[in-house]
């Protein structure tokens, strides 16, 4: 029995055409509930929703969680685009698409918070609540006199939680070992999770060279080219959550942010998690998001 089997909520799948590729997409809910468009990160995919989904579909919402672009049995996108800014295309055509209005929220996880949170810096978009989690704002992160010692303290151990992002800017060799290095991040990023389940996913995603390339190709175009409008502010209030126990990225960025978002945002630490949040702690997501949303 899967996760949404157990739920009671059953999961939908659909095709949906976009201008580069075709992107599926996990559905839970009613059709006509407000939309969620829920975003994975890496090494990741859509079904990293399947806990938190089910919780927001009994509360009337509709959650469609698409594998990104590249991703199988996502297509591979025809301008071989893999930068920040594709990534926001798609995440503004999927609303279109999917027949998104004025309440709905995008919620995003690691390169899927990324993309949230580039979402949250542009002047004219249609969400309306963002959430990003793992990866806090690149803005908010920046140093300032007063957390500097946070900041200095959360740095310092940073270069040793990042040297996978190197290692995937290497062509040719990171694709070969890929499927190594996927249950290895998962146990360092969230340890004592059983990451059987997510590993045989990512795996599925990346079936071969040309969909592994696509899963490194974000870090790729990153070291390369920077983190285009992920560089940008948030421009309206965002809930960012953050794993007590993060093995990916230190906790204390999450401190370091607080101060630095809009007026109206929350931050929370969420005890009992590491990286992969949604996973670890489903409830505790669904909570803070439905909080969030019904306060704003």
């Amino acid at each position: 029995m899967n996760d949404s089997q157990a739920s009671g909520v059953p999961e939908r799948q659909i095709d949906v055409e976009l201008a580069t590729h075709t992107a599926r997409v996990l559905e839970w809910g009613p059709a006509d509930g407000p939309l969620v468009l829920a975003l994975h990160g890496f090494p990741d995919t859509a079904h990293t929703w399947r806990r938190v989904a089910p919780l927001l579909a009994t509360a009337g919402y509709r959650v469609a969680a698409p594998f990104s672009r590249g991703y199988a049995p996502s297509g591979l996108p025809s301008d071989d685009d893999w930068s920040v800014q594709g990534r926001v295309d798609d995440a503004l055509a999927l609303h279109a698409a999917l027949g998104g209005d004025g309440r709905a929220v995008l919620v995003g996880h690691d390169w899927g918070a990324i993309t949230a949170n580039a979402v949250a810096g542009l002047a004219d978009q249609p969400f309306a609540h963002v959430v990003s989690i793992s990866v806090p704002p690149f803005s908010a992160v920046l140093p300032r006199r007063d957390v500097l010692t946070t900041w200095l303290g959360a740095l310092a151990g940073q270069p040793l939680r990042s040297w996978y992002i190197g290692f995937n800017s290497v062509p040719g060799v990171s694709e070969r070992l890929l499927h190594r290095l996927v249950p290895l991040l998962w146990r360092r990023w969230s340890p004592g999770y059983d990451a059987g389940d997510d590993v045989a996913h990512v795996r599925d995603a990346t079936p071969d060279a040309a969909r592994a390339r696509a899963a490194l190709s974000y870090y790729r175009h990153l070291v390369r080219h920077g983190p285009g409008p992920a560089a940008a502010a948030p421009r309206r209030p965002l809930l960012y959550l953050h794993g007590a126990r993060d093995g990916c990225i230190d906790r204390r960025f999450a401190l370091v942010a607080t101060g630095a978002l809009p007026e109206g945002s929350r931050v929370e630490v969420v005890p009992g998690a590491g990286h992969f949040v949604p996973l670890e702690q489903p409830g505790a997501v669904a909570r803070a998001v439905l909080d969030f949303v019904g306060a704003g």
